[in-house]
């Protein structure tokens, strides 16, 4: 698997999203993708109670730990390289967690209009 370049949505070097809990595609902390992502799993969001309860609703219990996969489960507060898909069915329902722009891989505006995603930038003065 081929790494695509580490940019951000807004065109810099793509900053690490979280190493505590370790995320990403490659589990090496940034939102980085490849071709073999089929999630896109390129979106830094910032985890709520409310996402993480939509994000269950729909398959995808993400504050469960499970141990035999590495994975200590998410809390409010914790950052995570989301599946842009994701994010964006989230949005629409209304229950979109913030996120990083600086940390959110180019990868992400195949499926998220920038401007949409800037609407709940963490990481924007």
């Amino acid at each position: 698997m081929t790494k695509y370049e580490s940019v951000n949505v807004l065109g810099d070097p793509l900053r690490g999203c979280s190493d505590d809990p370790v995320t990403g595609y490659f589990r090496d902390g940034s939102c980085n993708t490849c071709q073999e992502d089929a999630g896109s799993h390129t979106v830094c969001a910032e985890m709520t109670a409310e996402f993480l309860k939509f994000s269950r609703s729909r398959g995808n219990d993400l504050s469960t730990p499970r141990p035999e996969f590495g994975f200590p489960g998410l809390k409010p507060g914790d950052r995570w390289c989301l599946c842009a898909a994701r994010w964006l069915e989230a949005y629409q329902a209304g229950a979109a967690p913030r996120v990083h722009l600086t940390r959110t891989h180019i990868r992400a505006l195949d499926i998220v209009p920038l401007a949409t995603l800037r609407e709940f930038a963490r990481d924007l003065s």
